[in-house]
């Protein structure tokens, strides 16, 4: 026989290249869904061509031993089964790379080469095999990742000052510019209604799937549906800043962004490439030269040093080792996707699993952050209007729960907003900006006191518990606010539920101490820290974590952004919080649902736990078998049948994730 080739060293990041297809989703390569459902597919009936032709071949080969039927069947079932390895392969050789295709078509070779045409054909099914089953996971998480960016508009009617109708692409649209909304149609960007009535079904961005009703002044959001109203809108952002583009833009970030313990696979990787490569060229010469075995043989009877240098090398690929992790964070990023909950990254649901203590704001977290002005307020009284006026003049441009409630107010009482200028934002505190009239104020009593007290704030007594008042003054015009705020529902199981899990509970809020105090009874809530700052909430944190507590923070809004930075993980309520709560959260809760925060920590903690089962399988196949291989004679077939038979369970294991149910039920699922 001719003599066969010495075995190949692959560069360090060769044998890595497993992950070819596993990287054209996370970068986003692979356009097209149905691509990659035909690809799958496609890959699915080249395996099932190579296992039914190994088969065919075994079983002629067992009623007509030597028959050269047996062996057509044999090279067919080569033929398939390396169909997809030798492009890939071929395109790696191109570019002067060797990756794991080419590894394991030598080793097929080998196989042939000395007579083992069944542990050849085996090695190329379970390869192929485990291939489509790869592309069929991927598959899966990239279909529930991007139905998202499918239902982006691309086009839009723009009203031309006579009212007359034009069709214009989305990236032209401007701030100001009016648009028609017909019914069954997209709103193409975020957007106010300043003329009719319609209802807009919200679920491609939140996933509640209720109709909310959509009234002059409200707001509208891109990729939500106009249900059945002809509305006018006024574009209040460009396309590329809308929220839906910004969710996706969330969730391309979260799949680039690499897990902890990804990383640590990553640095592994070159070390653990170059240990293989060396172990395996050592042991060729330790059976070649000091067992005696013959360096090749003409039979798969007769084992050789070649032999057993392939089967070693074979049962250390790490291929299932390199997909144990990216797998199952992709797959629980898809499983949030799909349900509201968006994870920056495989770190942010590492994190989350690591938590034991959840530190929550009050507005639009613990209560529904849907305000309603109860009474407004003047000293003295018959000012009122003016009051509400500058209230709306100065909040028209905030996304905060409580601005949102006093421009809606004023909007149902026909005020129009008046001419600001020097406005400022005063962290924690309010506002303050000019009008024509002067200098004027918006906040806590603390801020309007700060500007200048004349004896009317302390003769008036807080405002009653379950109401929130925010001050306005103006000269010697002063007057307030009173909004009112409801619990929400599932605040309470939800807190019932994280102290059965063990997790320390508390309210970190900006609010009077009284009504927090009063909200946290009315919950059950043991600790309130009330009447905080930014920077004492920020400071909260650090004491917790100086304490040793792994702390999540959950909230919603502007103020809330420094403490999300400080936190172990954060996490934001709702699509509609505030960008600087967005930029700063890990987690996003997009239905605005407290309950999605145990749909949260379960996943993650799932994907932790089948991390942690993907690396003991692959890891623990590799060292046993490589043992075994090292200190005795073990067939090529079972090398084969551990090495894919490892990959093909860690795939199914992640791929389990996209079939969690969401949990109903206050205890986690367990895995």
């Amino acid at each position: 026989m001719a003599t066969s080739p010495p075995i190949p060293s692959p560069p360090p990041c060769g044998i890595w290249c497993s992950l070819g297809r596993l990287r054209k989703f996370v970068s986003g390569k692979t356009t097209s869904t149905d691509e990659g459902e035909a690809e799958w597919k496609a890959l699915a009936l080249q395996a099932t061509l190579c296992g039914l032709a190994l088969m065919a071949g075994y079983a002629v080969g067992k009623v007509a031993p030597g028959h050269p039927l047996s062996l057509a069947c044999y090279v067919l079932s080569f033929i398939a089964g390396s169909w997809e390895a030798v492009q890939e392969a071929w395109a790696k050789l191109r570019m002067g790379q060797l990756d794991i295709h080419f590894l394991m078509l030598l080793v097929a070779a080998g196989a042939a080469s000395i007579g083992a045409w069944e542990e050849g054909a085996l090695l190329l099914f379970l390869f192929s095999t485990s291939g489509a089953l790869e592309h069929y996971v991927l598959h899966r998480t990239h279909r529930e990742i991007s139905s998202l960016t499918q239902n982006a508009p691309k086009m839009a009617h723009r009203l031309g000052g006579d009212d007359t109708v034009e069709d214009v692409a989305v990236e032209v649209l401007a701030v100001g510019d009016r648009l028609l909304v017909k019914p069954d149609e997209l709103f193409a960007v975020d957007a106010t209604v300043w003329e009719g009535e319609t209802a807009a079904d919200e679920s491609t961005l939140t996933g509640e799937a209720l109709p909310i009703t959509k009234r002059p002044g409200a707001q509208v959001y891109s990729g939500t549906l106009n249900l059945w109203g002809i509305v006018k809108v006024t574009v209040n952002r460009p396309v590329q800043e809308s929220s839906l583009q910004k969710i996706i833009k969330l969730i391309h970030e979260a799949q680039q962004s690499r897990a902890p313990s990804q990383r640590f696979t990553d640095k592994f990787g070159t070390g653990y490439t170059l240990g293989v490569l060396a172990c395996v060229a050592g042991m060729f010469f330790v059976w070649w030269l000091a067992l005696g075995l013959p360096p090749f043989a003409s039979t798969a009877e007769t084992k050789s040093a070649f032999y057993r240098a392939m089967t070693l090398l074979v049962v250390m690929s790490p291929c299932a080792l390199v997909l144990s992790i990216p797998s199952a964070i992709l797959a629980a990023i898809a499983w949030g996707a799909k349900r509201g909950i968006l994870f920056r990254g495989g770190a942010a649901i590492e994190r989350l699993a690591e938590i034991d203590t959840v530190a929550m704001d009050k507005t639009g977290t613990l209560t529904k952050g849907e305000l309603r002005v109860a009474n407004v307020e003047s000293f003295p009284a018959g000012q009122e209007t003016a009051i509400l006026q500058l209230a709306v003049s100065l909040e028209q441009s905030s996304n905060h729960p409580l601005a949102r409630a006093i421009v809606s107010h004023g909007k149902e009482h026909d005020l129009e907003p008046l001419p600001v200028s020097d406005f400022q934002s005063l962290a924690g505190q309010g506002l303050r900006a000019s009008t024509a009239a002067g200098l004027c104020w918006l906040g806590r009593r603390e801020l309007i006191a700060s500007a200048g007290d004349n004896g009317v704030l302390a003769e008036v007594p807080d405002a009653a518990l379950g109401f929130t008042e925010v001050w306005v003054r103006q000269g010697s015009m002063l007057g307030r606010l009173l909004l009112q705020d409801e619990v929400r529902e599932q605040s309470r199981p939800v807190l019932k539920s994280m102290a059965e899990r063990g997790l320390k509970t508390l309210m970190l809020t900006g609010d009077r101490p009284a009504a927090a105090e009063q909200i946290a009874k009315e919950l059950g809530l043991a600790e309130v820290r009330a009447g905080l700052h930014p920077e004492d909430k920020v400071a909260a944190i650090h004491e917790l974590t100086a304490q040793g507590h792994r702390v999540a923070m959950v909230g919603d809004g502007v103020n809330d952004a420094p403490s999300l930075a400080a936190a172990h993980v954060s996490l934001a309520m709702g699509a509609r919080g505030s960008d600087a709560a967005l930029e700063q959260a890990d987690v996003i809760l997009m239905q605005d649902k407290i309950e999605k925060m145990l749909s949260a920590l379960t996943i993650s903690h799932m994907a932790k736990t089948i991390i942690r089962q993907n690396i003991a399988i692959s890891l623990g196949a590799v060292i046993l078998m490589a043992t075994a291989s090292i200190l005795g004679q073990i067939p090529l077939t079972l090398s084969v049948l551990a090495h894919e038979g490892s990959t093909v369970v860690v795939c199914l294991n992640s791929l389990r994730l996209l079939f969690v149910k969401e949990p109903t039920a206050l205890p986690f699922n367990k895995v």
